[in-house]
């Protein structure tokens, strides 16, 4: 359990674990460790599985992807980068590892009669998602923010009109973080909505009538066009409240793996690399629900043994959505965690 929580939630490569049980007293050889972690995914496999099926039932799912590389040659795969993907609901974290970063690994994971919102960024693989038209994409407010910010930076003479807009996008988040504080039948959200609403109209009237200015900056034109391009998905918090204007869940999420990306390169086979995306997604589902991961995995592993060493035949007795209020005051997690959307979220940094 310690190897476990080291190398899939600590990040740390298992070099320097055998180091530390080293000075312990105990010492074992790389293989023999590494041995005893390939035997693990066939244990973690179907819970692994219940909650990838939870996760596709869901209405709303934050998506993000991150280079991972995996040190195997593959047919027709040039090189080792692979790809995490994660996919954040409610109460699922999951992670998803594929060789490939189309939007086929989303829409498989999703499957055939998903249907809902995604907050992605702005990469092509999440639009084409919405050709079923069974997605609504969310684009993330922040990346629109950030444009502007670079041309802040990189662009000396643009720097007026460039916090111009910066003044724009933050007035924005400071309306829509009053607005979703009140009850949705108030008068008072009803009023902040309009005044929202109407922000959004002069802001998104001001971006058409810049791009009618001929001499107007190739970057400003860039950020602009986009804007405009983009528009329907940047609108839809306003229908919809409980959507952040933000994708900073999942990239926040994926911080955790690639600090292990740092610390240890990536996977050195394919096996490694799925019981990495299994544990990467138990542990921080059972964070997410407050449960705490290793008290968890413990009692599982445990099933486990007094099964003859195969998954217990009831898994639902392990899933945080299932779970007894004793099971959950046993297990509860002592920090607090998280959650998707959560008002303070919406304030821009």
């Amino acid at each position: 359990m310690r190897l476990l929580l080291e190398k899939f939630l600590f990040q740390r490569p298992l070099y320097r674990v055998r180091k530390v049980l080293e000075l312990e007293g105990l010492f074992v050889s790389q293989g023999t460790l590494t041995g005893g972690l390939e035997r693990l995914g066939e244990l973690l496999q179907p819970l692994y599985t219940k909650i990838l099926e939870r996760s596709r039932v869901a209405k709303h799912w934050h998506m993000d992807e991150t280079r991972w590389l995996v040190f195997v040659e593959v047919a027709g795969k040039v090189g080792h980068r692979w790809w995490l993907w994660v996919v954040i609901t409610q109460d699922t974290c999951v992670f998803l590892l594929d060789p490939s970063r189309s939007a086929e690994v989303p829409k498989n994971h999703l499957g055939e009669n998903a249907e809902g919102i995604i907050s992605a960024d702005r990469y092509s693989a999440y639009k084409v998602l919405a050709e079923s038209g069974r997605f609504l994409i969310a684009f993330c407010w922040f990346h629109v923010r950030q444009d502007y910010f670079r041309i802040h930076k990189e662009y000396p003479k643009l720097r007026a009109w460039a916090d111009g807009w910066l003044e724009r996008i933050n007035d924005l988040f400071a309306r829509n973080a009053r607005r979703i504080e009140l009850p949705q039948d108030s008068e008072p959200f009803r009023q902040e909505d309009q005044e929202l609403r109407k922000a959004l109209a002069v802001l998104l009237e001001t971006c058409k009538s810049e791009l009618l200015d001929p001499a107007l900056h190739k970057a400003a034109r860039k950020a602009l066009k986009s804007l405009q391009n983009h528009w329907s998905g940047l609108f839809l918090f306003v229908d919809h409240p409980e959507i952040p204007m933000h994708n900073n869940l999942s990239e926040r999420q994926l911080r955790n793996p690639v600090v292990g990306r740092k610390n240890y390169h990536g996977s050195g086979s394919v096996w490694s690399g799925t019981l990495g995306a299994m544990l990467f997604t138990l542990f921080q589902t059972m964070i997410l629900n407050g449960i705490d991961p290793k008290k968890h995995l413990t009692a599982y592993f445990e099933a486990c043994a007094l099964n003859g060493g195969k998954p217990p035949e009831d898994l639902d007795a392990f899933l945080p959505w299932s779970l007894s209020a004793e099971q959950k005051a046993a297990w509860q997690y002592p920090l607090k965690p998280k959650r998707a959307g959560a008002p303070k979220e919406n304030k821009p940094p």
